[in-house]
């Protein structure tokens, strides 16, 4: 099974080059004011072109209005939309039906109890994202550098398809994916050297740290 892999929250060339060349499947922008990794939706346009024809382009987005995701889609003709925020099933079903574009939908996780909430998004949504829960204080949904308990990813049902996200780095990520088994990953935080700047070294150690624990289990 090929491993999907997703850098987000990029904002510079050399960041997205930096995730075309490690062999990323997904590139994400954040279209969220609070992020310290807010992109405009013309800048993520012109980052966007630099990765067509190579990695998918997500454009992420917290509880976002028509007009906002008209925008976006507009400028940038992202190949996926994610939604971040307390989105229904039925805000899902619609954002789908109007852009006719493939849907993630992400779900904070804390305890075994919070992935039951997936239950009405099943059939509506094209693929999940399990983050970890935000600190107290925090006003990011995401990004925020904290991980939870991959092991209760392995209740799951194995049909369900999800990208694994939350405190991922080049040091965890062999044991995240021993534990979880996900069909994809997505970091942000974790390939930064400050809030919102992408370290490009730390982007290649990433990929090699996920090459050498796929070594050690073909081996």
């Amino acid at each position: 099974m090929t491993l999907d892999i997703k850098i987000c929250g990029l904002k510079t060339p050399e960041a997205v080059a930096a995730a075309l060349n490690g062999g990323a499947s997904h590139i994400g922008f954040i279209f969220f004011p609070k992020s310290p990794r807010n992109i405009l939706p013309s800048e993520a346009a012109k980052l966007r072109r630099e990765a067509t024809g190579g990695a998918k382009a997500v454009a992420v987005t917290v509880d976002a209005d028509d007009a906002t995701l008209d925008a976006i889609v507009a400028a940038m003709q992202p190949d996926m939309l994610q939604l971040h925020g307390s989105e229904s099933p039925e805000r899902v079903a619609e954002v789908k039906a109007r852009y006719r574009l493939p849907v993630m939908k992400a779900f904070a996780i804390r305890e075994a109890g919070d992935l039951h909430s997936i239950g009405p998004y099943r059939g509506i949504a094209d693929r999940f994202l399990f983050d970890a829960k935000a600190p107290v204080g925090s006003e990011l949904p995401g990004g925020n550098g904290v991980a939870f308990d991959w092991m209760l990813l392995a209740a799951l049902d194995p049909e369900i398809d999800y990208m694994l996200s939350g405190g991922l780095n080049a040091t965890n990520i062999g044991r995240a994916l021993s534990e979880a088994r996900p069909r994809g990953i997505d970091i942000s935080s974790g390939v930064e050297s400050a809030p919102g700047i992408k370290d490009a070294r730390l982007i290649e150690g990433f990929f090699r740290a996920v090459r050498a624990h796929q070594g050690e289990r073909a081996a």
